[in-house]
């Protein structure tokens, strides 16, 4: 539904209370002067602080509908819950006047009230209206969450019940009159209390919910069950914090997890948005999330090197690790930019060194000394190298290569065969590339030592070749 359809049902919702209000107001005016009864007069009282009240809940309903703007990026949904709180005020003022005048004709003060047919019957009707206000407003309240309607709506829940209290009150003092019982006069100011009694015990009811919402308080239980959900998402390590808080009908949820920190960006942001849809299944709300890299326990040491590197904004590849008499040998390729002197590469990769040093240290349980480190620098790449040679020189190369590589499938029993063979110069270099069908369920360390050493081989054979590149397909996939 459109956010304008919503407004207008919330509006007229709001309008119809208003005029509600005014019937009740002065209905029961009408009643208080021809009885003089107090359950009546409370009930006047009580309804026409609900004509105030009507009209501030369709001012903050206009309000809080106002899209959110630079001073307000939240939105102006916090003007319903003033108007619930204000609402609350008036029906604590209402029940502490009543209270004091019941009080007052019990123990002090005896007024004569003068019950009749007219009084019921119109008490009956305000006891109809009250009714049916108190639905639909309590149904559109629960439609679009809207705390200053169902504050409204409460309203008039309460005088669904103390004008049968009051009417309770009426018919007993009607009947002490004919059974000649004296003291069935105080059952009207008993039942004043009784009418005072239910709208605070209703408007403390309101006025902590509203008071939660204005002050930001969570609903109990709601934070861990974000957390707990979030947790058990793929990717999420921890969720280390949820905060949320409720402006009107809408909610705002920050939740702060932590993730691995090898993970790239594409990876965490896919992990965002599938936080974002977890907590909208369980509140629907704005959520914001902020991501904290961690080791993930047991971090093995391939992963914490590569973290180092990615910390320090590095490139690296061809990393490999091996432990031979009780020492720690760390071999990688480290990609610099490629405008750096050796001096300015050198800097960096001796800084990574010393971070290797340093987590091999803490994760092998090795001194710094039983470490040794080889990095090899390389340039990372940044420019589109143009064309060199003439390119029939360079397909007739390509075919070479590639029959040659065909030629090894006897002598390769992980080779089915090899096509795609491209050839290109790149500077003063030229590089081979070229896709090879292997057996697809050979584990892939054993098909990589086999690319590797067709890789060589291929140098050997051409070696006016600086590179070459082989993609391993499955062959049955081909």
């Amino acid at each position: 539904m459109k956010a304008t359809d919503v407004s207008h049902e919330k509006k007229v919702a709001a309008l119809a209370s208003i005029v509600s209000a005014v019937v009740l107001v002065s209905l029961k005016s009408f009643l208080t002067v021809a009885t003089h009864s107090l359950g009546v007069l409370s009930e006047t009282l009580h309804s026409s602080l609900d004509l105030i009240a009507a009209v501030v809940t369709y001012l903050s309903v206009r309000v809080s509908d106002t899209p959110a703007d630079e001073r307000h990026p939240y939105g102006h949904g916090k003007f319903e819950s003033f108007s619930a709180f204000v609402e609350t005020g008036l029906l604590l003022v209402t029940a502490v006047y009543i209270i004091y005048e019941a009080f007052r004709r019990l123990f002090f003060t005896q007024v004569s009230v003068t019950p009749s047919v007219l009084a019921l019957v119109l008490l009956a009707v305000a006891l109809g209206v009250d009714v049916f206000r108190a639905r639909s407003l309590n149904r559109v309240a629960r439609k679009y969450a809207s705390e200053a309607l169902e504050a409204d709506a409460l309203h008039f829940s309460t005088d669904v019940w103390s004008t049968a209290t009051v009417i309770v009150g009426i018919l007993a003092v009607w009947l002490g009159e004919r059974l000649g019982a004296p003291w069935l006069r105080y059952a009207d100011p008993i039942a004043a209390l009784g009418v005072a009694g239910v709208v605070i015990w209703v408007g403390s009811r309101l006025g902590s919910r509203t008071l939660d919402a204005l002050v930001d308080a969570a609903p109990p239980g709601m934070r861990e069950r974000i957390s707990e959900a979030v947790t058990q998402l793929d990717g999420v390590l921890t969720t280390e914090r949820v905060r949320l808080r409720r402006a009107g009908s809408r909610h705002f949820v920050d939740v702060t997890i932590s993730v691995p920190r090898t993970a790239s960006f594409e990876q965490v942001h896919d992990i965002s948005d599938a936080v974002e849809r977890r907590v909208a299944e369980i509140l629907p709300a704005d959520v914001m999330v902020h991501m904290e890299p961690r080791a993930p326990e047991g971090e093995n040491l391939y992963d914490a090197i590569r973290a180092a590197a990615q910390h320090r904004g590095l490139a690296v590849h061809e990393l490999s690790a091996q432990e031979l008499e009780g020492r720690l040998f760390v071999e990688l390729h480290l990609e610099v930019d490629d405008q750096l002197s050796l001096r300015e590469a050198h800097r960096q990769a001796s800084d990574l060194e010393s971070d290797i040093e340093r987590i091999a240290a803490v994760r092998m349980g090795s001194a710094a000394g039983g470490v040794s480190v080889n990095i090899h620098i390389e340039p990372l790449g940044k420019e589109i190298a143009g064309q060199g040679r003439a390119a029939g020189e360079m397909k007739d190369l390509g075919r070479e290569v590639e029959a040659y590589l065909n030629s090894l499938t006897r002598e390769f029993s992980e080779l089915v065969d090899c096509h795609e063979a491209h050839v290109r110069q790149s500077g003063n270099k030229i590089v081979v590339s070229c896709h090879c069908a292997m057996h697809g369920e050979l584990p892939i360390t054993e098909i990589h030592d086999a690319t590797a050493t067709l890789e060589d081989r291929v140098k050997e054979r051409f070696p006016q070749i600086f590179r070459v590149t082989i993609h391993p397909e499955p062959a049955e996939e081909r």
